[in-house]
């Protein structure tokens, strides 16, 4: 049997986060090794996530974790604010970094690709772990090829902070690789009340949808002469994104450098 894989979870006490602390803890091929939260310390990570108490304390010192206790894999569900810090301190210690939070600009994930080039090891930044939504992303970026009009709709829950989400954003990113900008609609389109119309993007529209009550949906909408394609996920909860995050642990053991979009690792 090969030896588990050796894991730090930053963000413990978050919502993502304690449901990658049960992952590992549940997992017999992945060993919880530290565990990292501004608002839990001291508290023990099996308790913190309903589970018996495993013997490792959550610490709001990410650095010393790192140094302490040695992770292969460091796993991030934090903010945009903290995230980039983090990830390039996992990498200096020769961690490597599976990252679920969103905001990185193309200049920060270039700059940590050569980070972790000049380390020799790999990492992952991801707008979403779920197996079915990169599917859709990527049957989206398909259908782009002979259906060029489109428009995406996500929803997500009032108290998500970023929008677009960073789902739909890779999502037209790898539309818009497969089709040439075509601004869609009426030339002479005028919005009544500004914003109407979305987010602009490479042609089409991008909306986003905050309600209380919802986790998590995605519409890809094509329209055709006669006719129109949609492609929609739906994420009921939390758990839907646990198998791709251990997917994607065992995964950057064997890459070296920074991928962008988990869709790299399905084929």
């Amino acid at each position: 049997m090969s030896k588990a894989i050796r894991v730090a979870v930053v963000g413990a006490g978050g919502r993502m986060g304690k449901e990658v602390v049960k992952l590992v803890l549940q997992d017999p091929e992945l060993e919880l090794v530290a565990a990292v939260g501004l608002h839990d310390s001291g508290t023990d990570a099996g308790t913190l996530v309903a589970l018996p108490a495993c013997g490792i304390t959550v610490t709001p010192d990410l650095e010393m974790a790192l140094v302490e206790h040695k992770p292969d894999v460091m796993v991030d569900f934090t903010t945009p604010q903290s995230a980039y810090t983090n990830t390039s301190l996992a990498v200096k210690h020769g961690v490597r970094p599976v990252i679920g939070t969103t905001g990185f600009t193309p200049e920060q994930i270039e700059e940590l690709d050569k980070q972790c080039q000049t380390r020799a090891i790999g990492g992952l930044i991801a707008p979403n772990f779920s197996i079915g939504a990169i599917l859709m992303m990527k049957f989206a970026a398909q259908a782009a090829k002979y259906l060029p009009h489109v428009e995406i709709i996500e929803t997500h829950g009032d108290q998500k902070l970023d929008a677009p989400s960073g789902t739909s954003i890779k999502t037209a990113e790898m539309i818009a690789a497969n089709r040439e900008e075509l601004r869609q609609g009426n030339p002479k389109e005028e919005e009544i009340i500004e914003g109407a119309r979305g987010a602009y993007y490479n042609g089409f529209r991008i909306h986003s949808v905050r309600l209380p009550g919802v986790f998590a949906q995605q519409e890809v909408i094509f329209g055709g002469y006669g006719q129109s394609l949609k492609i929609r996920h739906d994420s009921y909860e939390r758990a839907a994104y646990m198998p791709g995050v251990k997917m994607a642990v065992e995964k950057v053991m064997g890459y070296t450098g920074m991928i962008y979009g988990f869709d790299h690792f399905i084929d």
